[in-house]
């Protein structure tokens, strides 16, 4: 009956799909490959990228104002249903009219160019620290997807680990039950535990295959990735403290450099609709040339107006972004604060993560001791016929539950150290490898 399960379980057993490659045969990446692709290939980082480069045009063109006049070119032909006077040619009235004129203006006085100027210093501030922040945040899920493929492949070890021991438990108790020292229902308890961690291998290959496939993704790989196994010696302490964390989140974090110079955005913005009620004073030329064929050049004038412009009343539209601008400002200013409020939670949630982390991984290797202890304690008690079946499962389960322990708590710490480097904005340890 025995050999017809096992029989049975190895018929079950799926084959592995042909379209996912071994292993062995995968393109394998490093962990700073892995980060320095993914950011590349990230659609936020893009995006951050050119919210930089858009900024930095808005802010050239806030200082050229200062220097350059606007300038523009015109030409225009125009056909009459009857011939009227010709400003080329007064003497022969004509029914065509081409005029080409060449404009010049510049703004000698304006508040608004100067709120202009801080507002535009303000958004190249704020894109900046909004290109650090996903520069981080690209790195944390490449990360992330880099040590879910660790985990699974050390995950697929202890159970295939698990099935060895339930086999080899499974050959023990066959022959205790053939000499007549065990009952039958020790093989029937073994085979369903072979089956149990037969199955958990399969989930656990399951889950690598996706775990390649998603780090993959990251990497910009039209398939599946493998990961370069890091030093799995412990991580060390962090070269600062939870103090100096707190200070160094709140003047170089991306995340509050960015709320800071949004708030300085918003204040320049209200400034510069405030500059409205104020007069401005520009400085305008232009020439003109009128002929009755492209490229006129039978007249010209040229005209200089100096213009003084002082704003009453436009129905309302000044005050409502009046209105608009203050509001986006205290919104601006609630948000700073109330991240400055919270900064002290957000780093020490992850100071304290990667230290308790750190913590789980030695405690959790004791537990991988212990119970490797207990499973050949309790073989041998059950090769002696001192202790049950169900002493040596436990044994099994205990020990591959152990094995799991320590995998997760070993590249948890590692994942909490990113979370810290994200919200400072900055390396922790020179190389990602092996901290």
């Amino acid at each position: 009956m025995i050999a017809t399960l096992l029989l049975a379980l190895q018929a079950a057993a799926p084959a592995p799909a042909d379209s996912v490659p071994a292993a062995d045969s995968l393109p394998r990446v490093t962990l700073e490959d892995a980060i320095r692709r993914s950011a590349q290939l990230d659609p936020d980082y893009v995006q951050a990228l050119g919210d930089i480069d858009n900024a930095e045009w808005g802010r050239r063109a806030a200082v050229l104002a200062f220097f350059v006049p606007s300038l523009s070119l015109g030409l225009d032909e125009t056909k009459y249903s009857t011939e009227f006077f010709n400003p080329a040619d007064p003497a022969n009235p004509t029914s065509t009219l081409v005029v080409g004129s060449a404009r010049a203006e510049y703004e000698v006085f304006s508040l608004r160019k100067l709120s202009e100027l801080g507002r535009t210093r303000a958004e190249v501030a704020s894109a900046e620290a909004g290109e650090l922040e996903q520069r981080f945040l690209a790195a944390l899920e490449a990360e992330s997807s880099y040590y879910d493929v660790l985990v699974n492949q050390e995950l697929v070890r202890v159970a295939q680990e698990r099935v060895n021991r339930a086999r080899e438990g499974l050959g023990v108790a066959r022959a205790r039950v053939a000499s007549g020292a065990a009952v039958q229902t020790d093989s029937l308890q073994l085979v369903l535990e072979v089956t149990r961690s037969g199955l958990e291998v399969l989930r656990q290959e399951n889950a690598l295959r996706t775990a390649q496939l998603e780090l993959g993704r990251r990497v910009g790989a039209a398939g599946a990735v493998d990961a370069v196994p890091l030093d799995t010696t412990p991580v060390p302490d962090l070269p600062i403290g939870l103090p100096e964390a707190l200070s160094a989140a709140l003047d170089q974090g991306p995340q509050y450099r960015a709320a800071r110079a949004d708030e300085r955005a918003a204040d320049a913005a209200l400034k510069s609709q405030r500059s409205d009620y104020f007069p401005s004073l520009g400085i305008g030329a232009l020439h003109q040339r009128y002929d009755t064929e492209i490229f006129p050049s039978a007249a010209n004038v040229t005209s200089v107006t100096f213009s003084l412009s002082f704003p009453i009343w436009n129905n309302g539209q000044r005050e409502i972004e009046m209105s608009r601008a203050r509001v986006a400002r205290d919104v601006a200013r609630t948000i700073r604060e109330d991240l400055e409020r919270v900064v002290r939670r957000d780093v020490s949630s992850a100071f304290d993560t990667y230290q308790t982390s750190r913590a789980a991984v030695t405690l959790a290797g004791v537990g991988v001791q212990v119970g490797r202890e207990n499973y050949r304690m309790q073989e041998m008690r059950y090769r002696a016929g001192a202790s049950t079946i169900l002493d040596l499962l436990d044994a099994q389960v205990n020990l591959a539950q152990a094995e799991a322990d320590l995998v997760g708590a070993r590249y948890e710490t590692r994942l909490a150290l990113a979370r810290l480097e994200a919200i400072l904005g900055r390396r922790l340890f020179s190389n990602k490898d092996a901290p």
